[in-house]
């Protein structure tokens, strides 16, 4: 199987995981996705040195994961290509911040760390939260939500039909690949001297293609805009659901749920 295979099947297990059922796959999408951005913008807005507060930030992930069936592991190994680029963001805080804010035993921890590891975690909760999102959330279900809020229809379309063909042209890769392969044999991956006759005849066949499922869009009524159909029956609870968790997630950043309990035991 080459990477053009196996990205299809990446793409496939996605609509796998948002054709489960639980509690969070049968919440309204507009909830799911205002909740998302919700938190997501309560995670950024933390502190760069707060990183005790943001910590905590992370049990509503793992409750939410639990709750729809999902492992966390899955969503790193989903996401094991970004992740590492969201972390490498703020390594070169601790060259610019060698302040000493905070100790270890007798070892002092700097500004730049505490700082870097924030801004780590940041990125890597956000992501977590996105994934959760399209996980639970077919791609139909939010682009209706999107319309729900009056996005152009034009963004919401063109961010459906990126997501539902780039399989048709992830396919075209793996036959074209084949194809080398064969007459190829035992050769190691693409030779660079047919890089450019392969990618130009990957864009005609990209064409030809897009124009055949245009045609077939057009001779079933589309116009320029989807009428999405509504899918499964969302659960009553999901709103009242939805602003108790984002309650939970305002308290948290409201108040340091470290220093609530240091005061307890204190």
């Amino acid at each position: 199987m080459n990477k053009a295979e196996k990205a299809c099947e990446e793409l496939r297990a996605m609509d796998e995981l948002a054709a489960m059922d639980s509690p969070v796959h049968g919440m309204d999408p507009l909830s799911k996705l205002l909740l998302t951005v919700f938190y997501i913008f309560v995670t950024v807005s933390f502190n760069k040195y707060d990183i005790t507060g943001l910590f905590f930030m992370i049990l509503f992930l793992v409750v939410a994961y639990q709750i729809a069936g999902i492992a966390v592991h899955t969503c790193f190994h989903k996401l094991r290509i970004v992740m590492p680029l969201v972390c490498a963001v703020g390594l070169f805080n601790p060259i610019f911040d060698k302040e000493i804010m905070a100790y270890i035993g007798s070892v002092g921890i700097s500004g730049g760390v505490i700082s870097m590891l924030t801004l780590m975690m940041k990125g890597i909760f956000c992501l977590m939260a996105s994934f959760l999102l399209v996980a639970t959330t077919s791609i139909e279900d939010i682009c209706r939500a999107l319309r729900k809020l009056h996005f152009p229809k034009m963004i919401t379309s063109l961010l459906l039909l990126t997501f539902r063909y780039i399989s048709v042209l992830l396919e075209e890769v793996a036959i074209m690949t084949e194809a080398y392969h064969l007459r190829a044999p035992g050769q190691k991956g693409i030779h660079i001297s047919a890089w450019g006759s392969f990618l130009g005849q990957l864009l005609l066949r990209s064409m030809d293609r897009a124009e055949a499922l245009y045609e077939s869009m057009e001779l079933r009524g589309f116009y320029g805009e989807f009428y999405y159909v509504k899918g499964r029956k969302a659960n009553s609870l999901s709103w009242p659901a939805a602003f108790v968790y984002a309650a939970l997630i305002m308290l948290t950043r409201l108040y340091n749920i470290s220093d609530l309990l240091g005061s307890l035991f204190v």
